[in-house]
């Protein structure tokens, strides 16, 4: 019989509606429930494609007697933390800051008033390695409630303090300058191994916004060191395991499980990381003409148009790690079964000869470098390119074969804020590569988050599944990123209708998002109120909503001259000047707007045809941030950008003018000269208006 997760919008939720744990969505009933019984309420949060969430699922939700006694003694409440990304940091704070750790699955013993008593992740069916089993902590937790609930109660009201205490005071930093970036340089330069092109640690995660950040700091300082570190981190990516070989884009980490030995990754594959890493490995090309930066950035898009793509035009947020491992569909589910191969397998789909040039050059080996003698692609010649004709038909006819393979499920759930990265990462790819079909790609997307996301208010919705609309409010995320996306897909389309939907949403994250000082917050001052309004300005594996924002807001106003959006920015971007020099791997974003807003941002005017010689150009420039506008004159884009207002042509040559804070160069119909303005380092002072 299924539970109430039965008529959820997420699949997370959905492969839980049958649990025999008579599951809660997260809603004010369920709180209400819990007081009504006298329980303590049980908050599980997940997501689709995480492997432990799917394994304490079959060991624990699935079991009967377990979920007896947890439907006896408990409400339990489970959340999709991709859905609700504003629950998911108001108590991954709370277990971060009481156990030094977090993680998903995350398990929360609270109150029915919502305040945290008690933490975990995952825990096992039987004690294990130190840790006690789930039903231990079921009957421990149930015990402390009946025997100590003054005690209980007392604990969790402290937490909930301490949290509530707990502001950034950001009001006196100010946008970060010229030292506060070098210094930032400077750190990301002590942690990194030109070696391995790494930067430290085991556990290798996906830099995208660290290198979008270097290569806005070369562009605009000529800093080679910038540049070098950007090339070797886009380098290590591409030819390791984390980016698929065969199939394109990246999985969501790689890891060292044994010293000295091989990373391997862990299998899912995130729409976020494909999004950015797209868009960074097109930038890298821009400014260097990488071939392999041009390869891993088409094949990461043709990745996310392939296997993420949805019915309704938009991306589906994930693949998951594990598939069946057998052909014919049956056998246990498996991480990375879809994803690695053996000599055996390599000789059957590629015949000898290039069976052993493709065991060579992936690194496959007889003994395996993953498990049970199964080995991960990654490159293992310095020259990865080399016999490229031959290395691509290896490619193409591997694929064919994994695709008769058994796929990894997908979570179709449409996210706003990463359909906002797909946008723009599409529509840039697209233009720069000539592309005109991802630019399509980006288009449908966008035109989906307007029609089901925003609907007829302008106020975004986080989700939508199948079409239809999700019940819960969009985040700061959703609005920065989105807003994001729209206004790369008006640059490269010249379509103003997109400059104006991002002003509509950029002007709700003035309204209802906004605090003192520049302050952001992660839920509008009308959303539903949790323990704590949660604010985290750090990047991780996706923009904060917070320098998303200053990002979009920044580029909004170099389009408009609106004060008050430029103003915004700038005051966002103090939490730059303060983590900035600290910990630049977790501000990466918002150092990359920083760079923007030190070049000023360029605003760059092409009248004349959109996609012709000149709009192009503008859109390969390197200028930190530039924004773009395009048109004929006199069209609708005229009326539309206002950088296009009275500019004429010059001659009647399409003509370019490039800007900063609506101070002009003397424009110019050569597109020599314009790449030259929008290339590294600033165009002069000898300036003047126009």
């Amino acid at each position: 019989m299924a539970n109430r997760l039965a008529h959820a919008t997420s699949p997370y939720l959905l492969q839980h509606a049958d649990n025999p744990v008579d599951w809660w969505p997260w809603e004010p009933a369920a709180f209400e429930e819990a007081r009504r019984r006298g329980v303590p309420v049980f908050l599980s949060v997940g997501y689709s494609s995480c492997h432990w969430c799917h394994v304490l699922a079959h060991e624990s939700f699935e079991d009967e007697e377990t979920a007896a006694f947890m439907n006896a003694h408990f409400v339990s409440v489970k959340v999709d933390r991709e859905e609700r990304p504003d629950v998911d940091a108001v108590y991954m704070e709370a277990l971060q800051a009481a156990t030094g750790q977090g993680g998903w699955p995350m398990s929360v013993f609270m109150t029915s008033e919502g305040r945290p008593f008690y933490f975990g992740t995952y825990f096992p069916p039987e004690p294990r390695h130190g840790m006690p089993s789930f039903n231990q902590v079921l009957e421990g937790v149930r015990a402390a409630w009946a025997e100590r609930p003054d005690e209980v109660v007392e604990v969790a009201g402290r937490i909930a303090r301490d949290l509530a205490g707990r502001r950034l005071d950001l009001a006196q930093a100010g946008p970060p300058g010229e030292a506060e970036l070098a210094r930032a340089l400077l750190e990301l330069t002590r942690a990194y191994d030109p070696a391995s092109g790494w930067f430290g640690g085991d556990t290798k995660f996906p830099p995208g916004m660290v290198v979008e950040f270097l290569l806005r700091h070369h562009a605009r300082t000529e800093s080679q060191g910038a540049l070098d570190m950007a090339e070797g981190l886009c380098r290590a990516m591409a030819r390791s395991s984390l980016f698929d070989q065969v199939g394109g884009g990246f999985h969501r980490y790689v890891l060292r499980q044994r010293p000295g030995g091989p990373l391997v990754p862990h299998f899912e594959k995130m729409l976020y990381d494909n999004a950015l890493l797209c868009r960074v490995y097109t930038h890298l090309w821009r400014a260097t003409g990488s071939e392999e930066a041009r390869r891993v950035a088409l094949e990461t898009a043709d990745f996310m148009v392939r296997e993420l793509r949805t019915a309704e035009g938009g991306f589906a947020s994930a693949l998951d790690a594990d598939s069946v491992e057998n052909a014919d569909g049956a056998g246990r589910h498996v991480e990375g079964a879809y994803y690695v191969w053996t000599p055996e397998q390599l000789r059957e789909v590629l015949g000898e000869p290039d069976a052993a040039f493709a065991a060579a050059y992936f690194d496959v080996t007889e003994e395996g470098t993953f498990e049970e003698g199964a080995s991960v692609l990654r490159v293992a010649d310095a020259e990865p390119d080399a016999d490229g004709d031959r290395i691509a038909d290896v490619r193409a006819r591997l694929l064919a074969a994994r695709e008769e393979r058994p796929c990894p499920g997908r979570d179709d759930k449409v996210v706003a804020a990463w359909n906002g990265l797909a946008i723009a990462a599409l529509a840039e790819t697209g233009a720069c590569f000539d592309r005109p079909d991802l630019v399509e790609r980006a288009t449908e997307a966008a035109d989906l988050l307007v029609r089901v996301h925003m609907g007829d208010t302008a106020r975004l919705a986080r989700t939508s599944k199948d079409g239809r609309v999700g019940g819960y409010a969009g985040v700061l995320e959703d609005y920065g990123d989105v807003a994001e996306g729209f206004l790369a897909l008006a640059s490269v389309t010249g379509e103003g209708v997109w400059l104006e939907f991002a002003g509509f949403l950029l002007d709700l994250v003035l309204q209802h998002f906004t605090g003192e000082g520049g302050q952001l917050y992660d839920t509008a001052d009308d959303a539903e109120q949790l323990i704590r309004r949660p604010q985290d300005p750090t990047d991780n594996a996706a923009p904060a909503g917070w320098t998303a924002a200053a990002g979009a807001l920044l580029s909004y106003a170099a389009h408009t001259g609106s004060e008050a959006h430029r103003a915004a920015a700038e005051g966002a971007l103090g939490v730059v000047t303060t983590l900035g020099p600290r910990v630049p791997r977790f501000i990466g974003w918002g150092l990359a707007v920083a760079e923007a807003l030190l070049d000023g941002p360029r605003e760059v005017a092409v009248v004349g045809p959109v996609g012709g010689e000149l709009h192009r150009t503008a859109l390969l420039g390197r200028a930190p941030g530039a924004v773009v506008a395009a048109g004929e004159p006199g069209g609708a884009g005229a009326a539309e950008f206002p950088l296009l207002a009275d500019r004429p042509m010059v001659g009647g040559a399409p003509t370019a003018y490039v800007c900063r804070h609506f101070v002009c160069d003397v424009p110019t119909t050569d597109p020599q000269e314009l790449a030259r303005r929008l290339g590294s380092g600033p165009s002069g002072e000898s300036s003047r208006p126009s």
